[in-house]
């Protein structure tokens, strides 16, 4: 049976299987660290019974009270390819979410790249819409040009009037996200 539990630091010799897609950001150790440092409720690995690593979330809890805007971010959602379409991804998400409910968070976001249509229609069926598009948030390489991000939000109990997710009319960039 597979095991969800907090993300440890031995968990980054482990999670290379994971992190090996061309779709998942990777970061630098001492990003990763930071996380489990500031936000360890919110970094957890599904672990298979043999005790290998099946995915990660990492997230934290950032944001405005007085403006309504205290929420859950997911900064990283990952499954490794061989345990894909078993539900994990969703199961990640629903404890990140069950965890920004009880720190009182009025709603949980994301960012995903545009043309990732598979991760884009999950996160629609999770109950997530597009909040804005992100012109060039993700750097691209080789010479390609740089890809627009959906930031995608899901609302919860505490936005009961569902603020938080009226899709702005126009696209941002990086650096007007607050």
């Amino acid at each position: 049976m597979t095991s969800l539990r907090a993300f440890t630091c031995n968990d980054l010799f482990r999670f290379n299987n994971i992190n090996l897609d061309p779709l998942t950001e990777t970061y630098g150790i001492p990003f990763y660290l930071q996380y489990l440092a500031h936000w360890p409720e919110y970094f957890i690995v599904a672990e298979a019974p043999g005790g290998e690593l099946m995915g990660y979330i990492m997230g934290k809890a950032e944001g405005s009270v007085a403006r309504e805007e205290w929420h859950g971010h997911v900064t990283a959602l990952s499954v490794a390819p061989e345990f894909r379409r078993l539900g994990l991804a969703a199961k990640l998400m629903e404890l990140l979410e069950e965890i920004s409910e009880r720190k009182g968070g009025f709603f949980v976001d994301l960012f995903v790249r545009v043309s990732n249509q598979v991760a884009v229609n999950m996160y629609k069926q999770l109950g997530y819409s597009v909040y804005r598009t992100v012109l060039e948030y993700y750097s691209a390489s080789n010479g390609e040009p740089d890809e627009d991000a959906y930031d995608m939000r899901k609302a919860l109990s505490r936005d009961t009037e569902k603020k938080s997710i009226v899709p702005l009319p126009h696209p941002v960039r990086p650096e007007d996200i607050e």
